[in-house]
């Protein structure tokens, strides 16, 4: 009898010890290479790069606005303040106009983006569902204008005829629905809200109102936070709306309010100083420590509101990348 034959079902010989650490084992920890080392420390410096090229613009205009106009000038200001200088802020802050224009940017802002949810969380949501037969006519109608408008002149006078110059709602209400934020929420709702919820709310009877406010709303928080912060920045970068259709001063934006700090404070060449008892090229160096100081004052808020919604945020953006 051979010792196959022989060799019980309880005799199963045990493995060698080099075979148990194999390389597909997936509870094996592998050892890198010298050339996995390599790859490794190759990413970190690319990432690391491009990572010191975002932020130190960024940092640049933050020491500049506060250091020695010369020093920043002369190239002295790389990575730390040098000669702390606060009369750039001290003449924003001074300017009354700079207040009129930050509550003006809120007030905008704030009414604007709150229209923006109403109109275009509802719209999408209601253009996701399949049983909504004129959506796809309904969506080809806005994804056209998103090629092709009327343009400024006949865009000036629909606004006037509205009885919309000169007037906050300048602000709101034309802008109150954006087809490219639409088409993102309509995405979010047709991939990420489950068919079974509805089914399980009309059992449970609830309306399409129902449905959508107590089920619907609740899950959507990314979205809506995410569409949110694309109309909040977009309604506070704005700057067009007021050059073109305001022309009373206290109701100018706060982008309009800094453009025209700025453009007081600019010199050319061969135009005399636009401060009193300096040179020409002091006043130049004056007038680029209030442009930093502008960049800060104007970017300030957004930089505070994006960590609280980066979360949301990052969620948003992966909307419709996974399938499965």
């Amino acid at each position: 009898m051979s010792s196959i034959a022989r060799r019980g079902a309880g005799d199963v010989p045990a493995p060698k010890a080099d075979t148990v650490n194999v390389p597909w084992n997936p509870h094996v920890r592998q050892s890198k290479t010298t050339a996995d080392w390599i790859v490794d420390g190759m990413i970190a410096l690319i990432i690391t790069v491009i990572v010191l090229g975002v932020l130190y613009p960024l940092w640049f205009i933050i020491i500049a606005s506060f250091s020695d106009p010369t020093a920043v000038s002369t190239g002295q200001v790389l990575l730390l303040p040098k000669g702390i200088n606060l009369t750039g802020y001290s003449k924003l802050i001074s300017d009354s106009r700079i207040w009129i224009g930050y509550k003006n940017t809120i007030i905008y802002s704030v009414l604007g983006t709150a229209l923006n949810l109403v109109v275009t969380i509802p719209a999408s949501f209601a253009l996701s569902r399949p049983e909504f037969k004129p959506r796809r006519i309904i969506m080809f109608l806005v994804a056209f204008t998103m090629f092709f408008s009327g343009g400024l002149i006949p865009t000036y006078l629909l606004m006037k005829q509205l009885g919309l110059l000169n007037s906050m709602w300048v602000f709101i209400l034309p802008g109150a629905f954006n087809a490219f934020n639409m088409i993102i929420a309509r995405s979010f709702f047709e991939t990420s809200i489950p068919e079974e919820l509805r089914d399980a709310s009309r059992v449970d009877g609830l309306s399409y109102f129902g449905f959508f406010w107590k089920i619907v709303i609740p899950l959507s928080s990314a979205i809506i936070a995410v569409i949110g912060l694309y109309y909040f920045v977009g309604h506070w970068n704005d700057y067009f709306t007021g050059l073109i259709y305001i022309r009373d001063q206290d109701k100018q934006p706060l982008q309009n309010v800094l453009q025209m700090i700025l453009l007081a404070n600019q010199t050319s060449p061969g135009s005399s100083s636009s401060m009193a008892g300096m040179t020409a090229a002091q006043s130049q160096n004056f007038a680029d420590q209030i442009k930093f100081g502008i960049i800060i004052v104007s970017t300030l808020p957004l930089l505070v509101i994006y960590p609280f919604l980066q979360k949301y945020f990052n969620k948003g953006v992966m909307i419709g990348a996974i399938k499965g």
